[in-house]
């Protein structure tokens, strides 16, 4: 046999070992991210509930899930832990995280720009409600218009 008809399964192998290298790091750094889990810690499970750890046993984790309210889980279903910052802004919104630019303090103080269009002056929602009722009755006597002009054009054509 030659090398060009092994080559194939030389890339084969070589690919499938790569792959589950990559499987195994991944499932190491899982399980040590569930070793470093803390009582009073904030996870998210697989599933994608937010919940503080209450008590670690070998195979399961106690969680709050709400104040008084726990539930027992594997440790396989905590999917990240969080740190606390992370933790408290998605599940209490806190957003006590202050940006590094303070221009875009500045920018958030300023007035939205607002382009009119066709208008030079805006309208007040009493103007806008009135002429969009004066714009449907129109639009209504003109279909009408329309309907009867039809109806007569088939009357005489009988």
């Amino acid at each position: 046999m030659s090398l060009v008809t092994l080559l194939p399964f030389i890339v084969l192998i070589g690919a499938m070992f790569l792959m589950t290298r990559s499987a195994k790091r991944k499932q190491q750094a899982a399980a040590s991210m569930r070793n470093e889990m803390q009582p009073g810690t904030g996870v998210r499970t697989i599933g994608g509930m937010y919940a503080t750890v209450k008590e670690i046993n070998e195979d399961s984790v106690l969680l709050e899930i709400a104040p008084g309210v726990h539930a027992v889980y594997g440790k396989n279903a905590i999917g990240a832990v969080l740190d606390d910052a992370e933790y408290n802004r998605i599940v209490h919104g806190d957003t006590a995280i202050v940006p590094d630019d303070a221009s875009s303090l500045t920018e958030l103080d300023e007035e939205p720009k607002v382009d009119l269009g066709k208008h030079d002056t805006p309208e007040t929602d009493a103007d806008a409600a009135s002429g969009e009722a004066a714009a449907t009755s129109e639009d209504k006597a003109d279909k009408a218009d329309k309907a009867d002009k039809k109806n007569d054009g088939e009357g005489e054509a009988k």
